[in-house]
C-alpha cells in the first residue's frame, strides 16, 4: 500500500481503508477457521464480510466512483473494479464452506480481494487527490454516509 501521496489523510479515504481492513481481517479469520475445520465459524465470518462489503461498495460506487467515472481517463478502470465487486457479491453467499472445492474458491477469492484493494488504494485513491473538486468530495462523502446510515 502506498503511504506517500497523502490520500490516507482524507477522511473519506480513511473510511474506505478502515473498511478494507475489517473485510480482510474477517477473510483471514475465515480462512483460519477453515484450516481448523470450523466451516460454521467461517460462514459467519464470510457473511460479516459480505455485509461490510455491501455498504462499502455502495459508498464507493455511489460516491467516489460515480464522480471519478465522469473523467474518461478513469471510466474503464472503475468499470473493472465494479465488475469485481459484482463477482465477489455473487460468490460469497453461494459458497458451501464444507465443500473443499468451495474452500479453494474462497481462498482464491481472498487473494483476488487483496489485489482488488491494492488497485483502489495504490491507484484510484491517490488519483482522486488531483481528480476531484471540493464539490466532488462533498458528493462522495454524502454517498458514503447514505450507504452507512
Amino acid at each position: 500500500m502506498c503511504h506517500y501521496c497523502g490520500c490516507r489523510d482524507i477522511p473519506l479515504i480513511k473510511e474506505f481503508i478502515a473498511e478494507h481492513e475489517r473485510v480482510t481481517d474477517a477473510a483471514g479469520d475465515a480462512l483460519r477457521a477453515l484450516e481448523r475445520g470450523d466451516p460454521v465459524r467461517a460462514r459467519a465470518l464470510v457473511d460479516r464480510m459480505a455485509g461490510e462489503l455491501a455498504a462499502h461498495w455502495r459508498g464507493e460506487e455511489d460516491g467516489l466512483f460515480r464522480v471519478m467515472r465522469e473523467d474518461p481517463e478513469y471510466a474503464q478502470y472503475i468499470a473493472a473494479l465494479e465488475a469485481e465487486h459484482r463477482e465477489l457479491a455473487a460468490l460469497l453467499p453461494a459458497l458451501d464452506l464444507a465443500d473443499p472445492s468451495d474452500v479453494r474458491t474462497f481462498t482464491e477469492a481472498v487473494h483476488e480481494l487483496h489485489r482488488h484493494i491494492a488497485k483502489e488504494e495504490d491507484g484510484l485513491f491517490p488519483a482522486s487527490l488531483t481528480a476531484l473538486s471540493g464539490d466532488d468530495w462533498d458528493a462522495s462523502m454524502a454517498a458514503w454516509r447514505a450507504a452507512h446510515s
